[in-house]
């Protein structure tokens, strides 16, 4: 079954709509993706490595806690080698510009995605009940 005209625009608004989400989002993140760096790939593996070490040393020496901090020692340089840094997962998303100027039918703010969404629900009921007349 086609879409109505009204349904076609609706729907090219609101896909216009996640497209420029999307790129405010993408914009807002940065180009890294949540990629650990060289560096933190480097220390988590010595991290690592020297847990390693210790886990050894304690076995050895029969001593079980130092064994145990070995053991966490491996944990976090395995850690530290698998996660981002914190600075891309944190990073606050930038404010709206005063002087820009708002698109037709957006309001800006937390209110335009509730009323967007009640209104097309709104519009949905009102088709139904076009339709049974």
């Amino acid at each position: 079954m086609p879409l109505s005209e009204q349904e076609q625009r609706l729907l090219e608004e609101m896909e216009r709509s996640l497209y420029h989400n999307d790129a405010d989002y993408v914009a807002g993140a940065g180009g890294r993706h949540g990629k650990p760096t060289y560096g933190r790939v480097v220390l988590g593996v010595l991290v690592g490595v020297l847990g390693v070490a210790v886990l050894i040393t304690g076995v050895a020496v029969r001593i079980p806690v130092i064994g145990v901090v070995g053991f966490v020692a491996m944990f976090v340089g395995v850690l530290l080698a698998l996660t981002p840094a914190r600075s891309t997962l944190s990073r606050a998303p930038e404010a709206p510009d005063a002087n820009a100027t708002p698109r037709p039918g957006n309001t800006g703010g937390q209110a335009s995605g509730g009323s967007f969404l009640q209104n097309l629900g709104d519009k949905w009921d009102n088709r139904s009940d076009e339709r049974d007349e």
